[in-house]
């Protein structure tokens, strides 16, 4: 969309346009709904986040200034939104622990179960058709904390410091607990690619 579509979308959607409004969904939902899924995790969930956001949205309409796109500004809402989901699980003491999936090791240090060499990072992954149903429902057994780090440093393409921000705690638990869902994504990728 260009800077004029873009305006005329915006002017529209202030002045209470229902075909906009309707079109600006339509536009967005899929993708926004997939951000959001891959954060909280579940189709219910991610389908109230999207929900609020779009609602969020429309409502602050107004105080958007035009700094980035519609969509843009609409993205960050949803991944707020999710985060904020998120953050409500933690309050009810509803997060897990990764130890599960991780590595397990001897007491010399050696893995017990071989790891194979891959040269693809999981996003690289994500993008083959062949294998996107079974990285993503390896990524979805993660636990949400761990799975939100992922999502938003891995997929979403957010740096260290904005994912630290956006989940309020230090970079350095950004990248601890990157690793450590990378880790368990991986056993998880291996287990399901060899079966």
């Amino acid at each position: 969309m260009d800077d004029s579509s873009e305006a005329r979308l915006l002017a529209a959607l202030r002045a209470g346009s229902a075909d906009a409004a309707r079109g600006f969904v339509r536009d967005n939902i899929g993708r926004m709904h997939a951000v959001a899924r891959r954060i909280v995790g579940s189709d219910a969930d991610a389908h109230d986040v999207v929900q609020d956001a779009f609602l969020r949205a429309f409502q602050s309409l107004d105080s958007f200034r035009g700094a980035s796109r519609l969509s843009t500004w609409l993205h960050r809402i949803v991944v707020n939104e999710a985060l904020m989901r998120l953050r409500a699980r933690k309050r009810h003491g509803l997060t897990e622990s990764i130890d599960h999936l991780l590595p397990r090791f001897y007491e010399d240090g050696h893995r017990i179960a071989p790891m194979p060499s891959w040269s693809e990072s999981a996003e690289v992954l994500l993008q083959k058709r062949e294998v996107r149903a079974q990285v993503t429902r390896c990524i979805d057994t993660l636990p949400a904390h761990f799975r939100t780090i992922l999502v938003l440093r891995d997929i979403e393409g957010l740096s260290t410091k904005e994912v630290a921000e956006a989940l309020d705690i230090s970079e350095g638990a950004v990248k601890t607990k990157l690793h450590r869902a990378r880790q368990a994504l991986r056993c998880l990728l291996e287990k399901e690619l060899s079966a």
